[in-house]
């Protein structure tokens, strides 16, 4: 099985989560026991919404505990370099329209487009890895092959903590 990067604040999110979730569970277990004591559970919304939400949980803690079995966490404080890897902030140019877009590239877990972050497992990251400032590198998308060139690299190091 493959080592996903995530950065340390992002294995330490997943970590609550995993936590705040196993908290969750036996409120969970106890509403599904107290929605089976009413009875008939053909017509129990009660029952069905909290058999739906225990099913939830259990696939997020499934999911979360896979993931941090399969973590390899990077703290981005120590990474430099002039080649783009994981934690790195490239700055690209669309060489046809000549619109820049600058992005961070992080773990699938941690990825927020909305925030300028990309998974490393995305077409354009996966384009972007081991090139250097000055690069071209082509990224197939739906409306075909688009070419940009490597503006700027540069590492910021750790992301501000979300509350």
């Amino acid at each position: 099985m493959s080592r996903i990067p995530i950065t340390v604040e992002g294995f330490r999110r997943l970590e609550r989560e995993l936590g705040n979730l196993k908290k969750e569970r036996p409120g969970v277990i106890q509403a599904i026991k107290e929605a089976r004591e009413e009875g008939d559970l053909s017509e129990n919304a009660g029952y069905d919404a909290a058999r739906e939400r225990q099913g939830m949980i259990e696939a997020r803690i499934r999911y979360i505990e896979t993931r941090l079995a399969t973590s390899q966490v990077i703290d981005l404080a120590t990474l430099d370099g002039d080649r783009v890897i994981f934690g790195a902030t490239v700055e690209i140019e669309d060489a046809e329209t000549g619109e820049r877009k600058q992005y961070t590239l992080l773990g699938p877990d941690e990825a927020d487009p909305a925030k300028g972050s990309i998974s490393i497992m995305s077409p354009v990251a996966q384009a972007l890895l081991g090139k250097e400032e000055g690069d071209e590198i082509v990224v197939e998308a739906p409306r075909g092959k688009i070419h940009y060139e490597i503006v700027s690299i540069c590492f910021n190091g750790p992301a501000p903590a979300e509350a």
